[in-house]
């Protein structure tokens, strides 16, 4: 369910192929992490802020100033995501951002937009709750036709940057 484009190589590494270059889903480098889009798009621009240390599990276990860069690039992911969303998707409502750690053992945040198109049942829910399905289909996984989204959330990334 990865980039159509890619191998899945890079899935069993995501920080080091991002370090090497050579993970496809990352946005852009920020300072304590990296931007990647979602392998999964059931939710538009849902991306993830990875930690830069793979050896990083937890929020705690980051020196206090790269703690709080880590937590800065997570507010300027979910405002870049928050942006370049409500610039595509007039139904667009707001982003979810979570720092849960539950299967990954590196840090790492999710950024989750919010529509009104969601089913009723699951809009004011947590996103775990959307059937496996969703989680799994292949009309979902990320790929070329999500490269105008990839490319309206780097546009945002850099704009905030250089603010």
């Amino acid at each position: 369910m990865g980039d159509e484009r890619h191998g899945d190589d890079w899935r069993g590494d995501r920080i080091g192929s991002a370090l090497r270059g050579t993970n496809p889903t990352v946005l852009r480098r920020l300072d304590a992490g990296f931007a990647v889009i979602g392998d999964v798009q059931f939710l538009p621009g849902y991306s993830v802020l990875l930690v830069d240390d793979p050896a990083v599990q937890r929020l705690s276990d980051l020196p206090r100033p790269r703690r709080s860069a880590f937590l800065s690039d997570m507010d300027r992911l979910g405002e870049a995501v928050e942006r370049a969303c409500a610039r595509l998707d007039p139904a667009f409502r707001r982003v979810n951002l979570e720092i849960l750690g539950n299967t990954d053992p590196f840090l790492h945040a999710h950024v989750w937009p919010r529509f009104a198109w969601e089913p009723a049942e699951l809009a004011g829910r947590p996103v775990w709750l959307y059937p496996p399905e969703r989680w799994r289909a292949a009309r979902y996984a990320l790929g070329p036709r999500h490269d105008a989204l990839r490319g309206a959330i780097r546009e945002e990334l850099d704009r905030l940057t250089a603010a």
